[in-house]
């Protein structure tokens, strides 16, 4: 209704400067009646904790549950945030400076600790401007230095109030101030507002007409200073266009409202005992509510589901807060931190982080001691398994490293013993990933054997061929059966068939065909029977010629054979053949039988 009826617009900038990240935060809620809006900038050095966002994010929380201008709940809300930064200051001591602007639309409460700032800009003046909790101030108001010289003062920075501070805070909660159309409202912290004056300020929001130019111009501002070092810097712009405007109060309806109420009281006179009865009776369900939440989450812990004792110790935790019991509250705290450690430790192992995994349960260790439910050698235990984890992924990248290096062998053995390690202590996730790179390695080191091998066969073909052009066909035979052997086992079967054709080569050349049967079986009838059929027929046809005319050795048979020829055909009587140059003899038989016969018809006649 509030809010429908007004009209705030915001906007804001917030960038790390020269540092890497940025450690100021804001935020902001705009609920129908209420709005609230934080900004803070971390004073700490913590990499991992961002002491900035818990702060608002707390106070925003806070707001939420129950939404108020009180000065006593907006001191609460600081409080619990100032409680959680020290709570989580485990390796630093986290520190946080902020400005907190709560409003119904109408009216609006502000509260800060540390130096940064609100500005309230009212027809383009400074209306007002929140004061530092810094020695420079203090020495301001004491009248040490000038008002002005509190931005440049060396002691601007060392703050005596601020969120997670040792020992209690006291932060400075404004009274109710009256909102009007047409005010801005500028949140800063000091890596900003060190770089803009006051006067930059009042002409960049006499020059803007929107919250998102006012900050740009803010920070164009600051960044034309040109320093040589720029802190975090963060401004949110909040412009009050329209305030809701409430209805002007009928004094009379009040007076009447007024005298009912006391007769409603005078009426009901122990309406005051039976809310206390009642309050009594509301705090002792909670009271039991929070004891069975922490006997729930006990037990949750001791059978190792953690995630579910920390959502009951939180509830317990709730309920400690509500019934106001602060030593309840230490101890559910302490508790779900310790469950919490086991739950991250659990999801850093799940995600592959030895690294994570190990500090949360070395943490967890740490936290569990004072507390009996908590099995701390399952805790133990869990270490020294991430102690083994851990040299599984270093014998893992070893193993990938010569996998790369091209050392097959190597690396095959470096995933072994990771696989050993790995399934002794179920390392399941490591074992998947080892027995793809594991099959990777093997593959690549059987690839390389077999061209070894290949190479090998192929020098033993060489070899052969050189065996046999020089003759020497049982060396060529050796090689080549031996190239062979290496095809068959590499499975090169192409090759194996042609190591094949090669040795059948040889084995014609080593035991080349013999001679067929049926031509020795002529030669030897040629020369037993029609040989001496024909001997005699000349013998008897030549009488007294001369007989004893003798053939040679093989070599020189066929020349003797024609002779022979020649002779019969003189008339000679050549009487025995040599057993080589079969066919030439065949042949010169035939010549000599198709010629003798006339001659040897002629004798006879």
């Amino acid at each position: 209704m509030r809010k429908e009826n007004s009209e705030f617009n915001t906007a804001f900038v917030s960038e790390a400067g020269s540092f890497l990240k940025n450690r100021d935060f804001y935020g902001c809620v705009e609920l129908e009646d209420w709005a609230c809006y934080v900004i803070a900038d971390g004073l700490d050095t913590d990499t991992e904790v961002n002491s900035a966002q818990i702060t608002v994010q707390t106070i925003l929380e806070s707001f939420l549950d129950k939404p108020t201008m009180s000065k006593r709940r907006l001191t609460e809300y600081i409080k619990i945030a100032h409680e959680w930064l020290q709570y989580e200051s485990r390796r630093v001591r986290l520190k946080a400076g902020f400005v907190i602007v709560v409003t119904d639309y109408t009216r609006m409460v502000w509260a800060s600790a540390g130096h940064t700032r609100l500005y309230h800009f009212r027809g383009n003046r400074i209306a007002l401007k929140s004061k530092d909790h810094s020695v420079a101030a203090r020495l301001a108001v004491e009248g040490q230095i000038a008002e002005d010289r509190v931005d440049q003062h060396d002691e601007r920075g060392n703050l005596n109030e601020y969120a997670g501070k040792p020992g209690m805070i006291k932060p400075y909660v404004s009274d109710k101030i009256k909102l009007a159309d047409g005010d801005v409202l500028v949140l800063c912290t000091p890596g900003l507002w060190e770089g803009v004056q006051d006067a930059e300020m009042i002409d960049a929001v006499e020059g803007a007409n929107d919250p998102q130019t006012l900050a740009d111009t803010l920070e164009e501002v600051m960044l034309s200073k040109q320093r040589a070092r720029i802190e975090n810097y963060s401004a949110a712009a909040i412009y009050v266009n329209k305030i809701f405007h409430e209805e002007p109060k009928n004094r009379k309806k009040w007076i009447k409202r007024i005298a009912i109420m006391l007769i409603m009281l005078l009426i009901f006179g122990g309406a005051g005992i039976f809310y206390a009865v009642k309050s009594a009776a509301k705090k002792a369900e909670l009271v039991v509510d929070m004891l069975q939440y922490e006997q729930n989450a006990d037990q949750y812990v001791k059978e190792q589901e953690y995630a579910k004792a920390v959502s009951d110790y939180s509830l317990a935790r709730n309920n400690s807060i509500k019934v106001k019991d602060p030593i309840h509250k230490k101890l559910f705290t302490e508790k779900m931190a310790a469950a919490q450690t086991l739950v991250d430790g659990d999801a850093h192992l799940k995600e592959g982080d030895i690294t994570k995994a190990t500090a949360s349960y070395t943490k967890a260790l740490e936290l569990t001691e004072s507390y009996s439910m908590f099995n701390r050698e399952v805790i133990s235990e869990r270490l020294e398994q991430m102690t083994t984890f851990q040299q599984v992924q270093d014998w893992i990248t070893e193993g990938d490293l010569k996998l790369q290096n091209g050392d097959y062998s190597g690396a095959i053995i470096l995933y072994k013993r990771a696989r050993t390690a790995a399934t002794e202590t179920a390392y399941k996730d490591a074992l998947k990933e080892i027995a793809t790179k594991l099959e990777t390695a093997e593959t690549k080191r059987a690839d390389i054997k077999r061209q070894s091998r290949q190479l090998q066969a192929d020098t033993l073909e060489q070899k052969g061929d050189r065996f046999n052009e020089a003759g020497d066909y049982a060396g060529a035979l050796t090689a080549y059966e031996k190239a062979q052997e290496i095809y068959q086992e590499i499975d090169m079967l192409e090759r194996v068939l042609a190591m094949e054709r090669k040795i059948n080569k040889l084995d014609e050349k080593l035991n080349p065909p013999v001679p067929a049967a049926d031509l020795n079986t002529d030669t030897a009838g040629f020369g037993s029977a029609d040989m001496s059929g024909m001997n005699t027929d000349l013998s008897s046809s030549t009488g007294g010629m001369n007989t004893n005319n003798s053939v040679g050795s093989s070599s020189s048979n066929t020349s003797n054979t024609s002779n022979t020829s020649n002779n019969t055909t003189n008339g000679d009587t050549n009487s025995s053949v040599g057993t080589g140059a079969t066919n030439a003899v065949s042949n010169n038989t035939t010549e000599i039988e198709s010629e003798e016969q006339p001659s040897t018809e002629g004798g006879d006649s």
